[in-house]
């Protein structure tokens, strides 16, 4: 016989389990918190150790290449390849520079060769597309002459020697960054006049790009405490930033941003470059010295720096020599008076 519960009872059990849910709730809620506390600090320490390792990393390829005008680019050469260091000659004052670089994280080392002195370069004197000049030169078979020689690709030039991976696989293919720099096109005037300008327009457009840097960076600091001189510089800068973007950097004189950088003391740009171009560059290969034919003795260390032991073993050994010879030059005589 089965007994049916009261309706107390029954509004006893239906509050219990309504409490029951309510803590599970409760519990769950809980319980999701903290493991997303967990999940949260677990993101922070993998991270931290991350970034410690990757500082790590960072700082042991620095320090490869944080050397200063050191080691002969001829050795140098021997060890990156071989084939090539038979190329260099120590006349034309060759230098390698190595720079970090790459498109991933950790960063790849890569090299550059140049040159300070005058190299004779063919190209240099007339650098013409003699391709297509010849293609004309074929299809001219007739005495028609075409109405206007195309000059657009004259005086470009590529120079096929862009930064290159220091440990290059066999089984890749070229870097991406050195096929890159090897297909950029330069422009290259026969007059000395028109590379200077090109050379000074090109120092001057780095100097500008670099106080643009300062400038919305928010790092370009007066030296002086007057309140006035700091007003008036900034103004000064405002003033070129605004003439760049409205005229553009031909209407910009390099000696104006020259006084402006003076006036700041967020960075020496000069002491950055010269610092920049020595860090992680070798030597520079001297020239070939000559030698000369001299009648000194071989011995370099002189009598009163040799022990006395030696001193004597020499002095005899010097005697012994003149006396064989005086013996040599009298046997000469001799013969001669006999002939």
């Amino acid at each position: 016989m089965e007994i049916k519960p009261s309706r107390s009872q029954q509004k006893r059990g239906k509050h219990s389990r309504h409490s029951t849910s309510k803590t599970d709730a409760v519990v769950e809620l809980y319980l999701s918190e903290e493991h997303e506390k967990e999940s949260r600090a677990a993101t922070v320490i993998q991270r931290a150790w991350k970034r410690w390792l990757d500082i790590g990393v960072f700082d042991y390829y620095k320090d490869l290449i944080s050397f200063r005008i050191c080691g002969e680019p001829y050795h140098l050469m021997r060890f990156i390849d071989p084939k090539e260091a038979g190329f260099i000659d120590a006349a034309a004052g060759i230098h390698i520079r190595f720079r970090l670089g790459g498109v991933k994280f950790p960063p790849c080392v890569y090299y550059k060769i140049f040159t300070h002195r005058p190299v004779v370069d063919l190209c240099a004197n007339s650098p013409k597309d003699y391709a297509k000049l010849a293609a004309k030169s074929r299809q001219r078979r007739s005495f028609q002459e075409a109405s206007f020689d195309d000059h657009r690709d004259w005086y470009q030039r590529i120079e096929n020697n862009g930064w290159r991976l220091l440990s290059n696989r066999f089984w890749k293919g070229m870097d991406p960054l050195t096929a890159k720099d090897n297909i950029r096109i330069k422009e290259f005037h026969y007059c000395k006049v028109q590379k200077k300008q090109a050379v000074e327009r090109k120092r001057k457009r780095r100097k500008i790009e670099w106080l643009k840097k300062m400038y919305f960076g928010e790092s370009l600091q007066t030296k002086t405490e007057d309140t006035n001189a700091t007003v008036l510089i900034q103004r000064a800068a405002e003033g070129l930033i605004n003439t760049l973007k409205d005229e553009g950097i031909d209407n910009v004189m390099e000696w104006e941003v020259d006084e402006l950088l003076k006036w700041t003391n967020a960075l020496n740009y000069e002491e950055y470059v010269k610092e920049w171009k020595e860090i992680g560059t070798s030597r520079i290969s001297s020239c070939i010295q000559g030698f000369q034919f001299t009648d000194k003795p071989i011995i370099s260390l002189e009598l009163n720096e040799i022990p006395n032991t030696i001193k004597q073993l020499v002095e005899s050994q010097m005697h012994s020599d003149k006396k064989s010879q005086r013996k040599v030059n009298t046997s000469y005589s001799s013969v001669a008076k006999l002939t």
